[in-house]
């Protein structure tokens, strides 16, 4: 049998040498997937000098040489963690990042404090473009009693959706629909115009023509989950907001997430749309404009 802790290091020299981010830890997470470890226990028997069996030692070098060639983490894994969850992904769903999770706070912020503290309902949210339900779930799962709505148009992303929502167990409901469609058209939103706390969305927002960086999200991420219909990203997001204008309360709270180059044009918009009021925007934990909030006038 071979060394664990040497797979270990010949996978991360090998992911370093591809140019993959982060390979030490890519690399101890594949190592964890092919030996069915958690990544602590993992971590322990490196320490202590463990072994690797030679099939395990045939997966994880299989798993590595797909990684080389820049097919996400997740979808070698069949994970992605969010939050307090591990979701479903592969192809065909866009695969929920880090930096998403400036959007759940701040939805969280707006639902937590109120929720339940004064006797009053229970709050509604919806999901506006839910991809793998990632942002949806979330709220489900740490605001229990919360009625959440998901919504989705990919067919593909609606089965990742329906499947995370199956294996957590959290009250979504899933509805298939345009987000940009007039909610008076969709029977199952129909009924939540005018009474919705908050919408939060991460809808597609790379402006038509720009090709992104990373391999993993131009050659593996859905198109329809990335392009914003338009040269500067904002038609697709924009129609999004509307959709969440007719949805919302007076009061009510926008929460979407958008390219770290739209921090000053996507707020701007809002503004001059004429449905908002205390329109800001927030960066993510490495300081970037990530999400703007906006509040539904009355």
């Amino acid at each position: 049998m071979t060394s664990l802790r040497a797979e270990v290091d010949q996978a991360a020299a090998a992911l370093a040498k591809a140019h993959v981010p982060s390979p030490r830890s890519d690399a101890m997470l594949l190592a964890a997937h092919a030996t069915g470890a958690d990544r602590s226990e993992l971590e322990r028997r490196m320490l202590l000098g463990g072994e690797v069996e030679p099939d395990q030692v045939r997966r994880l070098r299989a798993l590595v040489a797909e990684r080389t060639t820049r097919v996400p983490l997740q979808h070698l894994t069949g994970t992605a963690p969010f939050r307090r969850l591990e979701l479903q992904v592969g192809p065909g769903v866009f695969v929920p990042r880090p930096e998403t999770e400036a959007v759940a706070d701040l939805a969280l912020t707006e639902l937590i404090a109120p929720a339940g503290s004064d006797g009053t309902a229970m709050p509604v949210v919806v999901d506006l473009c839910t991809g793998s339900g990632a942002l949806a779930l979330a709220i489900a799962d740490e605001v229990p009693g919360a009625h959440v709505t998901a919504v989705e148009v990919d067919d593909l992303a609606l089965a990742w959706a329906a499947r995370n929502i199956e294996l957590t167990g959290l009250p979504v409901d899933l509805i298939a629909a345009d987000a940009t469609a007039p909610p008076a058209d969709v029977p199952a939103l129909a009924g939540l115009i005018g009474s919705v706390d908050v919408v939060v969305s991460n809808p597609p927002y790379i402006p038509v023509g720009m090709v992104p960086l990373e391999p993993e999200v131009a050659e593996h991420d859905p198109s329809v989950a990335l392009y914003g219909g338009s040269e500067d990203g904002l038609a697709i997001p924009l129609a999004v907001a509307a959709t969440a204008a007719t949805l919302l309360r007076p009061g009510g709270l926008l929460v979407m997430e958008h390219a770290d180059g739209q921090g000053e044009s996507l707020p701007c918009a809002l503004r001059t749309a004429g449905a908002w009021a205390e329109v800001a925007d927030h960066p993510d934990l490495a300081g970037r404009p990530r999400a703007a909030v906006a509040r539904r006038v009355g």
